[in-house]
């Protein structure tokens, strides 16, 4: 099972920034794909972000032009900058991957982000 570490959540006041971080315990090209899902409460769990093995990247359109995924390939590690917070980002963030291989999906911990208006 890939072990994800998440870090970089936190509270913001609303136009503020926070960078989320996840770092894999296994190589990130054996992933086909890796990113970050939210959920907030009394809402169901949605795609934030991901960045695909060949690099493309998709964005919820809540999101679009205000967060930006990328990824390191030496640390194995993705980043999830979020910039122009608002208060309806508020949710647990949680990094997910799905193996290349077996399709299978493994989840972090998750990390709570909070804007405050």
């Amino acid at each position: 099972q890939v072990q994800l570490v998440e870090s970089g959540g936190g509270l913001v006041q609303a136009g503020g920034s926070l960078r989320l971080s996840c770092a894999a315990s296994e190589s990130i090209f054996s992933f086909n794909a890796m990113g970050y899902y939210r959920q907030a409460p009394g809402k169901q769990r949605e795609l934030v972000a991901q960045i695909m093995r060949v690099g493309s990247s998709k964005y919820a359109d809540s999101v679009k032009g205000r967060f930006t995924i990328s990824r390191d390939n030496f640390k194995n590690t993705v980043y999830l900058q979020m910039d122009s917070l608002k208060p309806d980002d508020t949710a647990i963030y949680y990094c997910y991957t799905q193996s290349a291989r077996t399709g299978r999906e493994d989840w972090g911990q998750g990390t709570q982000v909070t804007v405050s208006s």
